[in-house]
């Protein structure tokens, strides 16, 4: 696979400044993004921003997708009596078979 520099982008932080990042991309995906880019009449450092933008908007964080942190139910009265063992299968669903 052959990989090239790409253009070097600016991405918002905080205080609303641009900080200079430079990325190493395979050359089809930047061929690819640099069409898209063209397509609409952005520059690349701008497509990589939004996708990034909506990358990390859409992607919950690590604890948000975990149900033992996400739960906020209080549950009362009995409980299953094998939760120790089988505490991975009650908060994640059955084990899939592989």
């Amino acid at each position: 696979m052959q990989i090239v520099m790409a253009a070097v982008l600016c991405i918002w932080s905080n205080s609303a400044t641009m900080q200079r990042t430079t990325i190493m991309l395979p050359r089809d995906l930047k061929q690819r993004a640099a069409r898209e880019a063209s397509s609409r009449g952005v520059s690349l450092g701008e497509l990589i921003r939004e996708a990034l933008a909506r990358l990390l908007r859409a992607e919950p964080s690590a604890a948000g997708q975990d149900p033992l942190i996400a739960d906020t139910a209080i549950y009362e009265g009995p409980g299953p009596d094998d939760t120790a063992e089988r505490h991975d299968d009650l908060l994640y669903g059955p084990a899939r078979k592989r």
